[in-house]
């Protein structure tokens, strides 16, 4: 972790400053998500963001431009025009050692891809990811199977997995409607790309995205996205849901999985004892907490969990926690809730690379209807997408956004 906190500690001093604008993240800012988007748009302007981490809950100062200043008042978003001494006095204010608080430079807007079945024939429309990018403003790609199988991830640098079945066991869809079609099309691609079983597909998928991951790139994965994908890692291509049934077992390596270690295998709904709740566990008075990192020398772990709040209350999903004696010891568990006992939010770094895992599907859906619109039922058929313009100001979708920006804090891509 140490080598990207070297790449993120900017020299600041040789940076002159004018007006610019802040855009504070604490209460005082109407609309927290939307405030990403503007952060945004002035990296693909080539208006580097400096991230104030721990400054009235993660603010951002940009250079002031008439363009960046309109963009907010039409998205409603709060912000404050100062001045050149006004920069240098939150900056010593920052600066001063006492303080848990530190400033990253973001250079350059991050190419953003999202693996997703979405088409013509299947909506895919609760994606907490694709739902917050698209409120936010922030633009993205569609991959699936096909798209990463011919290396067209090299063209981005941060990826997401979602509500995803990385080891092909089609029994587990067989509740959802809209799965079912879903797994019949991943086995007409399957065939079409001359692979006689979706989990041999889906497993060179998984090597593919390690292999993106490694070479220094973003993987940032929720739900079963996160505990599928090791599994496949792990199982190596087996066809997991036709050996289990033959009662003969699959041989799993763990030191290929990413995250996760020592688990066991389960039929029904549950693809292992790494998740520790589901759909049906009612989580409605239960809360997770984000831990507190130093700003100054654990950079990116204080990145990854800016907020203005620090406690959020639970939400589920296909995979709703993190089995906390699964998590391999190399691995920084970011956010818990003791209660449980389980885990929420964990990075971890491989290769030249780093991936982020947050369970739960929907950060403001909850078990039978709950708040809103994002309630969240005994299956995706009963989802429905979430309105965000209910939750502006929604500290769990708040750190999805905190990972779409990660990238932007690193050396800038050279052009060629």
């Amino acid at each position: 972790m140490q080598k990207l906190a070297f790449i993120l500690l900017i020299a600041l001093s040789q940076v002159v400053y004018g007006t610019s604008l802040l855009i504070p993240m604490d209460v005082a800012q109407t609309n927290h998500l939307k405030a990403y988007g503007i952060a945004y748009l002035a990296l693909k302007k080539e208006v580097s963001v400096d991230w104030l981490l721990n400054y009235r809950g993660g603010s951002f100062m940009i250079a002031w431009s008439a363009l960046l200043e309109r963009e907010c008042v039409v998205r409603g978003i709060y912000f404050e025009k100062i001045s050149a001494q006004q920069v240098n006095t939150l900056l010593a204010e920052v600066a001063n050692p006492s303080v848990n608080m530190d400033v990253v430079r973001l250079d350059q807007a991050p190419r953003i891809a999202v693996y997703s079945p979405k088409n013509e024939l299947i909506a895919d429309e609760t994606d907490a990811v694709i739902n917050v990018l698209d409120y936010a403003e922030i633009p993205y790609t569609l991959l699936y199977d096909e798209e990463i199988l011919k290396d067209e991830l090299a063209n981005f640098d941060w990826l997401h997995l979602h509500h995803e079945d990385f080891t092909g066991q089609a029994s587990k869809e067989i509740f959802r409607q809209e799965k079912q079609l879903e797994s019949k099309m991943q086995e007409i691609m399957a065939a079409k790309l001359g692979y006689q079983r979706v989990s041999a597909m889906k497993y060179d998928v998984a090597k593919k995205i390690l292999a993106f991951c490694s070479a220094g790139h973003y993987l940032f994965a929720m739900c079963s996205g996160t505990e599928t994908f090791d599994i496949a890692l792990a199982a190596q291509g087996h066809d997991i849901e036709s050996e289990m049934s033959e009662g003969t077992g699959v041989a799993l390596d763990y030191s290929r999985s990413l995250a996760f270690e020592n688990f066991e295998l389960q039929g029904g709904r549950n693809f292992s004892d790494i998740n520790v709740g589901g759909w049906g566990d009612n989580t409605e008075n239960n809360f997770f907490r984000l831990f507190q990192f130093s700003a100054k020398w654990d950079v990116v772990p204080s990145l990854l969990t800016q907020n203005h709040e620090h406690v959020i209350q639970d939400f589920i999903g296909l995979t709703t926690a993190f089995n906390p004696a699964r998590v391999k010891p190399e691995v920084l568990v970011m956010a818990e809730n003791k209660q449980k006992p389980n885990v929420r939010y964990i990075y971890g770094e491989v290769g030249k690379g780093h991936f982020t895992y947050y369970s739960g599907h929907d950060p403001e859906g909850r078990f039978g209807g709950g708040r809103g619109q994002g309630g969240q039922g005994g299956g995706r058929g009963m989802l429905r997408k979430t309105d965000l313009n209910l939750y502006p100001h929604s500290p769990g979708y708040r750190l999805i956004l905190n990972n779409v920006l990660f990238p932007s804090a690193h050396k800038k891509r050279q052009k060629t």
